[in-house]
């Protein structure tokens, strides 16, 4: 189970939710709407599917080992990112949050 309060409490995080493969949200807690959730829910799913598939394609190209298995994903921009680990994720502030932080909540919560 995810520990949502865990993820808010994240310094610039300002909602965290989760997803099925599918795209489906099962969770979320913060400042979006659940359309804005639902959404985001259906790009994390087919961003996590593109990662596996290229992590897959840059183990098979380079021969180099690390790529996979292919765990999660962060997009940027300039003032907010989605930071996705897994079926779980958060949006964050740019100039507030620490990615390292964030990934290490996203594993253990």
């Amino acid at each position: 189970m995810t520990d949502f309060k865990k993820l808010l409490k994240l310094k610039g995080v300002f909602a965290a939710g989760t997803f099925s493969d599918d795209g489906k949200l099962t969770g979320y807690v913060g400042d979006i709407t659940e359309d804005e959730a639902a959404m985001a829910a259906a790009m994390c799913a087919a961003n996590m599917h593109m990662m596996r598939m290229q992590a897959d394609g840059y183990t098979a190209m380079s021969g180099e080992s690390g790529w996979t298995p292919a765990t999660g994903f962060a997009v940027a921009g300039p003032k907010y990112a989605v930071c996705v680990m897994g079926n779980k994720g958060v949006f964050a502030r740019v100039g507030e949050a620490s990615f390292n932080e964030i990934y290490k909540a996203l594993s253990t919560s």
